[in-house]
């Protein structure tokens, strides 16, 4: 019975992951954790999230610009790494707390200077890039920080989904070489899981599609802005 939630949660967070660039992993690593080590978790998630990475830029192909994704990409891909090294060591409740209270503020701010932004900018993008590899290396969150400054260079949604998911890929396959370099191991019938989560996030991913196609590109930012609030909460209150 686990197992089978498994699966369907795969295919919710998934749809939810890849129609606003963010979300899968804070909706599963809070779930897996309870009757899986953490460390195994933040693999399972992490390559599931690879792949979703791959169905986003599969999907929403629209487009991308080469120097934004090097400029969020490079620094996330090397900070990710070293990272990814450190769940076991931290205090993942306090960093929680934290993450969850800059996306409130960031969202409370936007809603009484509806105008302001992050500014789009060279060191905009290398510290987005930086804090998302940060976040999603050491406990498998990084997305919601990445939307976060990506919604900076007004992006059209489908290029901004797929300019997320090319940025997801590199900062994941970055954390989780290390996770499997530090000896983290999926054995057993959690990889038959692991196996039928990967076409669940394709179908996922599919319905997504079908969802943000019919969200008017005016209105786009203010649902990237509703799920941040939505993650921030999480975080704060449930970390």
């Amino acid at each position: 019975m686990e197992f089978v939630l498994i699966i369907v949660l795969t295919f919710f967070a998934s749809a939810i992951g890849a129609s606003t660039g963010f979300g899968l992993s804070t909706i599963m690593i809070p779930v897996l954790s309870f009757f899986l080590p953490f460390s195994v978790t933040l693999l399972f998630v992490g390559i599931v999230h690879w792949f979703l990475d791959i169905w986003k830029m599969i999907f929403f192909k629209k487009g991308f610009d080469l120097k934004l994704v090097l400029m969020f990409g490079i620094p996330g891909i090397v900070v990710s790494f070293l990272a990814a090294k450190l769940p076991l060591s931290l205090d993942e409740s306090m960093l929680a707390r934290g993450l969850g209270l800059f996306l409130i503020l960031y969202v409370a701010y936007l809603l009484f200077k509806p105008g302001w932004r992050v500014r789009p900018s060279v060191f905009s993008a290398i510290i987005g890039g930086s804090l998302s590899g940060f976040f999603a290396g050491i406990f498998g969150v990084g997305g919601a920080i990445r939307s976060t400054f990506l919604t900076a260079f007004d992006l059209k949604k489908n290029v901004f989904l797929f300019t997320s998911g090319v940025i997801g890929f590199l900062i994941d396959s970055s954390r989780i070489s290390q996770y499997l370099f530090s000896g983290i191991k999926i054995n057993g019938n959690l990889s038959t899981v692991l196996a039928l989560c990967i076409p669940a996030s394709l179908l996922g991913a599919y319905f997504a599609k079908r969802m943000v196609d019919k969200i008017p590109q005016k209105s786009f930012r203010l649902f990237i802005a509703i799920a941040l609030f939505v993650i921030g909460l999480k975080f704060l209150v449930l970390p």
